[in-house]
């Protein structure tokens, strides 16, 4: 691209005689300078300075300071190169006001490719005050270690190749004898506590990542190992006051978490393909600081983590009350437990269903806004003039998509219907139990994330019913429900354990309800091994009747469970009925959020199938998965 400079902008936008590709450039430029002062308070000025900030390249985008470098030391001396972690953009610093006009002139709208193959184009703006970002400085979270080189490259390599991925079930062998014979080493030198009997084993391609979590108090001791073989990562700790600290984890490394950073700090990996660190050298293990001056990205490689944890046998009694499973149990009494009959499993769904909609409608509904495009091609495949019924319509998101068909739609909640009101939908409040539409009338139905919201395989079925009734003979129904196995993660998994646990145990690790049975307890095959990950796995749930509360963002690990809703403040209507009494969040202080919970009963691969072919007179057509559901399409014959 040819490149004009102007020594100030309003020169630039004046010039009568800018080719159509010159101004194309100057209106992205112009926009990039906008959107850094709108979102990052940087202000660039109109004459020359020495120093440049360059939207597009940065550390946040796949830049590395190796690429700057090179580029812009061509056209002087740079005193410095300024990249904030995380950001997609970077500032550079001349020797003089020549040097950075010069490239200014030379690389304004040069396209260049990032780390990661792709083509980005700079843009650079002259700046008074450089932004140089928090550098407060940082400690390891309390109670968490890091041991470097803890493995030799021999014993790296005997650990790896005694994987077999191909087994991915609870292996009744118990841990591999190298592991037990490390493992007493450590203890001997000192640094575990005690010998885990629990080993989980992932392997991360790079751009796969964990999300923020905290091992669940009830299910582990208080000490949490983890070894990084293959290669570092960089794993990120966060206290409930909103501090984050990155760590890296060195190739062969031991991460210990114990205290305060196995109870309280939450630690996750970003899914990404790069990590920044730091860029000079010395420094292997131990904190990212956040000095601009002195970070750079450092390509991913494959890396299997070995996580070791001990089965907790006993109620946890951290000082951590706030955020223990163990201790809110005992201070919370009136989370619910499995329903024992359909009175039960009418009142739970009452609570923790109906109620929970009615507090939380005005939000729910501003998060429900793209409709999901294989909905949208069933309802778009109808015949023209087809009566569509949408059963638990929510906000309507899909009552206005086709003027080619005629849609109501129905749902539990009061304030949802009144919300399609608003939108000039047809919808009317009724149970999905007990639609209020003659038999054989409807061309079509869809149920989107509604039937795992009943508490009984009974009333599951019974839904299903009901959808059929409406139909009119060759009428399809479409059904999604939320799946087990969501795909947080496709990175190999394994999970150990020491083969003295008894029976009973290993079926509070593993159980999942078998399609079409009313009872949790029930045992069948494990969906979700797969998909685990480091401190993901929970055993709350099934050795007492009480309902396990899921993590957000991870994998399920109990079929029948409360689904946390953080409502934000200010997003309720208020109908002057008497609202639920929210739990408070206990993310921080800062959070004006409060959480409800919400039932949900999650489908094993094939139980809805099962399900359906329960229903008398209907033939299944098509049954898929789609964006963490599993998905039916039925046909009345």
């Amino acid at each position: 691209m040819r490149c004009l400079y102007f020594a100030s902008i309003e020169n630039y936008q004046s010039h009568s005689k800018l080719s159509k590709t010159e101004k194309k450039f100057l209106r992205k430029q112009t926009k990039a300078r906008h959107t850094l002062l709108r979102h990052e308070g940087i202000e660039s000025v109109s004459h020359a300075t020495e120093s440049l900030v360059i939207a597009n390249g940065g550390l946040g985008n796949g830049v590395s300071r190796t690429q700057l470098l090179n580029i812009f030391e061509r056209y002087g001396s740079v005193e410095a190169l300024l990249m904030p972690p995380n950001k997609p953009y970077s500032f550079v610093r001349y020797r003089t006001k020549e040097e950075s006009q010069k490239a200014y002139v030379a690389l304004n709208g040069k396209e260049m490719v990032d780390d990661l193959g792709q083509n980005i184009t700079l843009y650079l703006n002259f700046v008074e005050k450089v932004h140089w970002g928090d550098l407060r400085p940082s400690v390891l979270p309390p109670g968490l270690m890091i041991m470097e080189e803890i493995v030799s490259p021999e014993v790296e390599k005997i650990l790896l190749e005694s994987i077999d991925w191909t087994h991915n079930l609870v292996d009744e062998n118990g841990l591999p004898d190298i592991c037990n014979s490390i493992l007493e080493k450590w203890l001997t030198e000192g640094h575990i506590k005690y010998i885990p009997d629990q080993l989980t084993i992932n392997q991360y391609e790079p751009g796969q990542g964990i999300p923020p979590h905290i091992d669940t108090h009830s299910a582990f001791e208080d000490e949490i190992i983890s070894l990084s073989l293959g290669a570092e990562i960089v794993m990120d700790f966060k206290h409930p006051d909103g501090h984050t600290v990155s760590v890296m984890l060195p190739q062969r490394s031991l991460l210990v978490m114990t205290g305060e950073s196995r109870y309280l700090w939450t630690h996750g990996i970003t899914p990404r393909k790069f990590d920044v660190i730091q860029a000079s050298e010395g420094q292997k293990s131990g904190i990212i600081t956040n000095d601009v001056g002195n970070l750079t990205l450092n390509k991913r490689g494959v890396r299997t983590s070995f996580t070791f944890r001990k089965v907790r046998r006993t109620p946890c009694d951290c000082s951590y009350h706030l955020v223990c499973d163990s201790q809110r149990c005992h201070q919370n009494e009136t989370l619910p437990s499995f329903p024992e009959n359909d009175k039960k499993a009418s009142e739970l769904e009452r609570e923790y269903v109906h109620r929970v909609y009615e507090e939380i409608a005005e939000h729910f509904s501003s998060t429900r806004h793209t409709p999901w495009p294989q909905i949208v091609a069933f309802l778009k495949a109808l015949p023209k003039g087809s009566v569509v019924a949408d059963i638990g319509c929510g906000n309507g998101k899909y009552l206005g998509l086709s003027k080619d068909i005629y849609m109501v739609g129905c749902d539990r909640s009061q304030n949802l219907v009144e919300i399609c009101g608003e939108r000039q939908f047809e919808a009317f409040v009724c149970d999905a139990l007990a639609v209020p539409i003659r038999s054989e009338t409807c061309d079509a139905c869809i149920s989107i994330a509604v039937i795992h919201h009943f508490a009984t395989a009974e009333r599951r079925l019974a839904t299903l019913q009901e959808l059929a009734r409406l139909l009119r003979p060759g009428g399809k129904a479409l059904i999604y429900v939320w799946a087990m196995e969501q795909e947080y993660n496709k990175q190999k998994s394994k999970y150990l354990r020491e083969s003295r646990d008894t029976k009973e145990k290993k079926e509070h690790l593993n159980s999942v309800v078998i399609p079409g049975t009313s009872s949790h307890n029930s045992v069948c095959s494990i969906p979700a091994i797969n998909d685990l990950k480091d401190g993901d796995y929970n055993t709350n749930g099934v050795s007492n009747s009480k309902l396990p509360v899921h993590t957000n963002r991870t994998s399920f690990h109990s079929q029948d469970v409360l689904v946390p809703w953080h409502l934000k403040k200010d997003s309720r209507r208020d109908k002057g009925s008497e609202p639920l009494k929210p739990i408070p969040d206990l993310v921080g202080p800062h959070d004006p959020s409060t959480v409800f919970h919400r039932y949900y009963h999650v489908f094993c691969e094939g139980e809805l199938e099962a399900a359906c072919r329960m229903v008398n007179n209907i033939s299944i057509e098509q049954s898929y998965y789609d964006q963490g559901n599993w998905c039916v399409i039925f046909k009345k014959l």
